[in-house]
């Protein structure tokens, strides 16, 4: 058994196949107890609560700055990616510069409320992902004076692929006219995403811990590069108001506070940072840092590759990117089949939980994990893809 497996005993990930790490992965113990700390600060302290409960959002912005490697930077932070989307989207100015440029490899999160914008008139460029190697220069041939964004992944959500030369592309983009916007979501707890070493010092970086990072829902992300002072959102709470000294000039002006907090929201449910607290000092603790993860996940990712290699299927039924090295995919092992939705589900019979995007079948390890479980799990795959 994986010695990590004994702190995650509530989730039971020694007795269970749990390969779905790439979307929802086991929390450990302590972050039960980041619950129950919530409700002994409500319990005890009320309404005054709150300074207890920043203090919980700070550890998180700072965790988030670790893992960027970007220590001055501002961190905004929201329910779930789509908030920070919406309010960054609300302060772009579309009406002078209707145009965004994507990518169709984009996430369910972005995929959805960028189409629904061009049904209102947004004109909306989507470059074909694939060949994954170019996307970043294709991506840059698109941007013109009337691109007010362009939204792409640090890593493909179906395939895992890396998306390389983003620098390029930043490089393309004018801060505050065009803004370039990262997701890092499948990317951060399973590759480095150094920004500024990648080029990446005038985008914004959006992320969450849901996935790799275990921190549950709540704990989302949007890191603001330094010109997002000039920017006023629309969608804004009134936590944007903290700090926040009123235009003596134009006192009819909404003001905003500074950093990360300009692009706050309101009221939250506070037992998400609490549970990100405790999890994140686990981590520490474990020598869980950026590095450490990404040794963990390129082993346990190459060790599937090899025992799915093994298995000998024929490649019109199963088959995966032989052709790339597995130092350019981050932290699952995406399969191709017509049939991945069917081996899903004959999967999680066996009791092997994976999942499925169209034709990519997704086996999505966790440092947990052994590799006897990896192995018995990729057994299944052979039985069930051979009936």
């Amino acid at each position: 058994m994986n010695p990590l497996a004994a702190h995650y005993s509530r989730f039971r990930v020694s007795e269970r196949l749990l390969l779905t790490g790439h979307s929802h992965q086991a929390w450990p113990d302590v972050a039960e107890q980041g619950v129950l700390d919530a409700f002994a600060d409500a319990s005890s302290y009320v309404d005054s609560k709150w300074d207890a409960a920043f203090a919980k959002a700070d550890e998180l912005r700072a965790a988030v700055r670790i893992l960027l490697d970007d220590p001055g930077g501002e961190i905004a932070l929201g329910a779930s990616t789509h908030d920070l989307v919406l309010r960054l989207l609300s302060a772009v100015d579309l009406r002078a510069r209707p145009r965004i440029v994507t990518t169709d490899g984009e996430f369910h999160t972005l995929r959805r409320q960028l189409a629904r914008l061009a049904e209102e008139g947004v004109e909306l460029v989507r470059v074909p992902a694939a060949p994954v190697g170019t996307l970043a220069a294709r991506l840059a041939a698109e941007v013109d004076d009337r691109t007010a964004a362009v939204f792409v992944s640090r890593v493909l959500f179906e395939t895992a692929r890396i998306v390389p030369d983003l620098g390029q592309l930043a490089a393309a983009c004018r801060p505050g006219r065009t803004e370039l916007v990262v997701d890092a979501y499948h990317a951060l707890g399973a590759v480095e995403t150094p920004i500024h070493a990648l080029g990446l010092s005038t985008a914004w970086v959006l992320g969450g811990g849901y996935k790799y990072l275990q921190l549950g829902e709540g704990n989302c992300f949007l890191r603001l590069p330094a010109h997002a002072g000039a920017l006023r959102p629309v969608i804004t709470g009134w936590y944007a108001e903290f700090g926040a000294l009123a235009d003596e000039r134009r006192p009819d002006r909404v003001a905003y506070a500074a950093g990360g907090d300009r692009f706050a929201g309101a009221t939250y449910d506070v037992t998400s940072h609490y549970r990100a607290s405790r999890v994140l000092r686990f981590f520490a603790e474990q020598g869980l840092n950026a590095p450490e993860l990404r040794r963990i996940s390129l082993h346990q990712n190459g060790f599937l590759a090899a025992r799915f290699d093994a298995l000998g299927l024929p490649d019109d039924l199963l088959t995966r990117d032989r052709e790339t090295p597995r130092e350019e995919f981050a932290g699952f092992l995406s399969l191709r089949s017509r049939h991945a939705g069917l081996l899903q589900r004959a999967l999680a019979e066996r009791g092997v939980h994976t999942d499925s995007r169209g034709e990519h079948l997704r086996f999505g390890p966790a440092p947990y994990l052994s590799d006897e479980q990896l192995d018995e799990a990729m057994a299944h795959l052979g039985a069930v893809a051979r009936q």
